[in-house]
Formats: structure tokens, C-alpha cells, sequence
């Protein structure tokens, strides 16, 4: 409807304009005087109708357009892409080793050790200033914008905070100087964090990212805390695997032959490596340990929570607790057997040693009697 208005306006204004124009071709004739009186009142006329047969394009279109106003707040809220990758901060998880000295650590970077802000000493947060004196910045946002973090856990996982990728390698050479059980397939996992004051709420999820109404170094603790336990698990998910792909080769060989040749020592370590597995993830690297900052603070609670359940932790650790369930049935069953195997050696044993001893039983009464008859 706003479409035919507009055009009936211009309809209007090309007749106003006619009729303008016949006025002033009749009065020519008439003073000098009236004739510009009557051309300025034709051309304010016509300015008046220009003006109304082209409205905003608001106006014009309200009609048609009320459909789509919610993308044009949506649009006001959020920004477009640009904006929207436009002051993020990488991060990157890594999981690299089985262990890490971060008392060895933590003495060779004391220039850049953050100081601790709870009684947790699986962890350490190192800061690395951008400027050419090498000097950490005091001001804590200015230090959060413009530095480099890194949060080294003591289970293998190091988390780094606005690095570029070509300087990966030389923050992760620091991590390895102090490792131990060096992994030959390093795990690596992306993830962002937006800082935006104006924001309403504390923190807002996004995808693939998390926009915070204030970023400190607390957050950061947080987020490198459900980080590095995440990509860890994914590793500890990733053993667990080839345990139950190992024992699926074996009941699939049951399947074919009836029987199984593992070794008694092969099991055992089968058996160690599970429970070794489990105990890494529940001890070592604390997967249910509530943090000490997000119970301190409600908005470093609501990171937490957030982004254990974008990681999806609590799930994954079912799936990996319903694995090694079913690793710890097959490891019962093949003890069972191997159980089995070793009575019925036994059993055989025994037979064989009264077997034995009947005969020489026999071989004495035969020769005593062989002797008393001569």
C-alpha cells in the first residue's frame, strides 16, 4: 500500500504542476508583479508536492517491512560478521604430555608469573607483555588487551591466550622444557573470547566463542581450567578407545576360533592401564573438582557452568565411564578364563602326579613280592 501512495503523490504533483503551468501562460499578460506572485506561489506548490510524493523509505515501505523488524534489532545488537570477529581473542588448548614441573616452570618465568588468586596448585598463569621492554604492564585491562597469556596445568595441558599461530611454538617449547611423557600426537582444540563493556548481561555465548562484560585474568583462569580439562579428556576418551577396540578384536577372534591366546601379563597391563586411565581423569586432572574462583564469585560461576556444558563435559565422561565398563566386564570374563585355564592345568597336574605315584606304588608291591617269593 505504501507503493501506490508514493506513485497517486507523484500523480498529483505532475497535475499541480500542468496546472501551474496554464496559470502562468494565461497571466502574462498581467503586471510584472502578479506574474512573480503567481510563480512563487507555483513553485512553492510544487516544492510542497515534491516533498510529499517522496517520503523516507521508512515511511514508504512501514507496511511491508514490519515482518523483517526483528532483523534489524538483531542486526543493531549483535553488529555484523566484521564486527563480530573483530576483537577476539584466540585461544588455544593444547595437550601435550602426561606431565608437567610447575615448580620447574614457574622458576624459570618468575618475571611473568601471575600471582595465584586461589589454593589450587595444579595450575599456573604466566602473562607476556607485547611491549619492547619486556615488562609486564600493571594496568589490568590494558595488560589483558594488550598481553599474552599462557595457563600451564601440571596433568599435560597448556592453554594459550592471544598468540599467534606463528609464536605457538616457542611458548609450547617453554612447556616441554619441564615435561615428562611426551605425547607423539599432540592434541589441539580453538575456541575465542570477546570483551564487551556495553554488554548487558556478564558473559553472553556464542558460537565457538564467549563475549564477557569484563575480562581479567580470573577469567581467564576459568576459561583455561574447562579448556585444558576438556582437550585432556579428549585424549583420555581417545585411550579408552583403542581398549575397547582391542577387546572387540578379541571377542571378534572368540567368535571365529572359541578360544583366545592372550597372556596372563598382557591382561594385567590391559587391566592397569584402564584403571590408570580413570584415576587420571577423576584425580589428576580434577574433571569434578569444583573451582575455587567460580565458588568464590557468581559471574566466574556462570563461565564455569557455561562452558562445561558447551564442552559437554559431564556427558563425555559418562560416555567414557560406560566404555570402561564395558572394558572392566570383557577384563572380568578373560580372567574368569584365564582362571579357569589355570585350575584345569592344575587339575591335570595333580592327575598326572597320582598317576605317577600309582605307579611306582604298583612297581614297589611288585618288586617286594618278586623278592619274597625267591
Amino acid at each position: 500500500m505504501g507503493r501506490w501512495r508514493a506513485f497517486s503523490a507523484l500523480v498529483r504533483c505532475h497535475q499541480t504542476v500542468n496546472s501551474s503551468k496554464r496559470l502562468n501562460s494565461s497571466s502574462s499578460s498581467s503586471s510584472p508583479c502578479k506574474h512573480h506572485v503567481s510563480s512563487l506561489v507555483s513553485s512553492r506548490l510544487i516544492g510542497l508536492r515534491y516533498f510529499s510524493a517522496f517520503p523516507s523509505p521508512v515511511s514508504i515501505y512501514n507496511n511491508d517491512s514490519d515482518s523483517g523488524s526483528s532483523d534489524v534489532y538483531q542486526n543493531y545488537e549483535f553488529g555484523t560478521h566484521e564486527e563480530e570477529e573483530s576483537g577476539k581473542i584466540p585461544v588455544k588448548a593444547y595437550f601435550l604430555s602426561t606431565s608437567i614441573d610447575l615448580k620447574g616452570m614457574q622458576a624459570d618465568n618468575l618475571c611473568n608469573v601471575v600471582p595465584p588468586t586461589s589454593r589450587s596448585t595444579n595450575s599456573i598463569a604466566l602473562k607476556f607483555s607485547d611491549s619492547s621492554s619486556g615488562i609486564p604492564a600493571m594496568d589490568e585491562r590494558e595488560s589483558v588487551s594488550n598481553c599474552r597469556f599462557m595457563v600451564v596445568f601440571q596433568y599435560g595441558s597448556a592453554v594459550l591466550f592471544n598468540v599467534d599461530d606463528n609464536d605457538v611454538e616457542a611458548y609450547l617449547d617453554m612447556v616441554r622444557r619441564h615435561a615428562s611423557g611426551l605425547l607423539t600426537e599432540m592434541r589441539k582444540d580453538d575456541y575465542a573470547v570477546k570483551e564487551k563493556p556495553l554488554l548487558t548481561k556478564e558473559m553472553q555465548g556464542g558460537p565457538d566463542y564467549i563475549v564477557l562484560k569484563t575480562l581479567d585474568t580470573d577469567s581467564i583462569r576459568i576459561i583455561g581450567s574447562v579448556l585444558g580439562q576438556s582437550i585432556a579428556l579428549d585424549y583420555f576418551v581417545s585411550q579408552v578407545d583403542k581398549l575397547v577396540e582391542e577387546f572387540a578384536g578379541i571377542n571378534r577372534a572368540m567368535e571365529k576360533t572359541g578360544t583366545f591366546t592372550m597372556h596372563r601379563k598382557k591382561l594385567f597391563q590391559l587391566v592397569g592401564k584402564a584403571n590408570s586411565n580413570l584415576a587420571d581423569v577423576i584425580l589428576r586432572v580434577g574433571l569434578f573438582d569444583r573451582s575455587e574462583i567460580a565458588w568464590r564469585e557468581a559471574r566466574y560461576a556462570q563461565i564455569y557452568d557455561y562452558l562445561r556444558e558447551e564442552y559437554e563435559v559431564t556427558q563425555r565422561f559418562g560416555n567414557l565411564d560406560f566404555k570402561l565398563k564395558f572394558v572392566e566386564h570383557n577384563i572380568h570374563f578373560l580372567q574368569e578364563v584365564l582362571q579357569n585355564r589355570r585350575s584345569d592345568l592344575l587339575e591335570w597336574c595333580i592327575i598326572f602326579l597320582l598317576t605317577v605315584e600309582n605307579i611306582l606304588s604298583i612297581y614297589e608291591i611288585v618288586r617286594e613280592s618278586g623278592g619274597g617269593s625267591l
